[in-house]
């Protein structure tokens, strides 16, 4: 039972959790959606919450202690202007948690923690994606090159494709 121990310590020092919350909350801001392990997104969401309430307020002090845990000017002045502007007539409730299944490498349940009236992002444009098409096939761009340079770009050494992700064959060459 965990009577009387609030709070998420997530396994981090002190130091390195409040650093951890700033860098997650300024990403918040900056993107209004960030991907993150559902145990990170829970215990910053109650501080996004915080900081855009505070942001409601428009005064000098609220920008100082908003300051104080989101240390980006940028993002604090955006935060204030835009998206406090956004949620005045809303009272708490400024986020969502998503969930979007385990992550790859350790099955970490991985969420989006986002805004809650957050824009919708713009249609590509099919003429733009047209035109990619058409560039990439006359530049001799296929499937087999995209591979090979995306395995490429992972690897530190930047080796050849054939050399080492085909089949190799059971025949030797004298």
């Amino acid at each position: 039972m965990r009577h009387r121990n609030a709070g998420h310590k997530l396994g981090r020092l002190t130091q390195h959790r409040w650093a951890l919350f700033r860098n997650l909350l300024v990403a918040l801001f900056r993107h209004e959606r960030i991907e993150t392990t559902g145990a990170k997104a829970h215990a910053v969401r109650g501080l996004a919450e915080h900081m855009i309430t505070l942001a409601k307020r428009e005064n000098l002090h609220a920008r100082r202690q908003v300051l104080s845990m989101v240390p980006d000017t940028e993002v604090v002045g955006r935060l204030f202007d835009t998206i406090a502007a956004r949620f005045a007539d809303r009272n708490g409730g400024y986020t969502r948690v998503i969930k979007i299944g385990p992550r790859p490498g350790d099955a970490a349940p991985m969420v989006f923690l986002e805004l809650v009236d957050r824009a919708p992002p713009p249609p590509r444009n099919v003429a733009r994606s047209q035109s990619d098409a058409i560039r990439r096939a006359s530049s001799g761009y296929s499937c087999r090159t995209a591979a090979a340079s995306s395995l490429r770009s992972r690897s530190a050494s930047g080796t050849c494709f054939r050399k080492y992700f085909l089949p190799f064959t059971t025949e030797r060459n004298p």
